[in-house]
């Protein structure tokens, strides 16, 4: 994935820390490997308690910039994962699910 831009989605709502140790650490290896990471756990300046639909439009509108999205584990029981990933398949951005070759 060396200098491809990556969004990362996965499960945040109702999950201890938002999810973002696990955000962060998929973030960290893909830009290990050279990546441009969109990493929805680093954005909004740290802010968690903004409306659903802030979250999601932003998010929106990196993704459909990626290049490819990683889905991380739990994304099949996010709502937003889930439409995130719809959205990817639509547009034909790449598909890949962390852990599986």
């Amino acid at each position: 994935m060396n200098g491809k831009y990556i969004y990362i989605s996965g499960p945040m709502t109702g999950i201890p820390e938002f999810n973002h140790p696990a955000f962060n650490k998929v973030a960290k290896i893909l830009r290990q490997e050279g990546a441009i990471v969109f990493n929805p756990a680093e954005a909004f300046e740290g802010k968690k308690d903004l409306p659903r639909h802030e979250y999601m439009r932003k998010d929106i509108k990196q993704l459909l910039e990626a290049e490819a999205i990683v889905m991380i584990e739990g994304w099949e029981q996010s709502k937003g994962a889930r439409l995130e990933l719809e959205i990817a398949k639509e547009i034909n951005i790449p598909v890949y699910i962390w852990g599986k070759k």
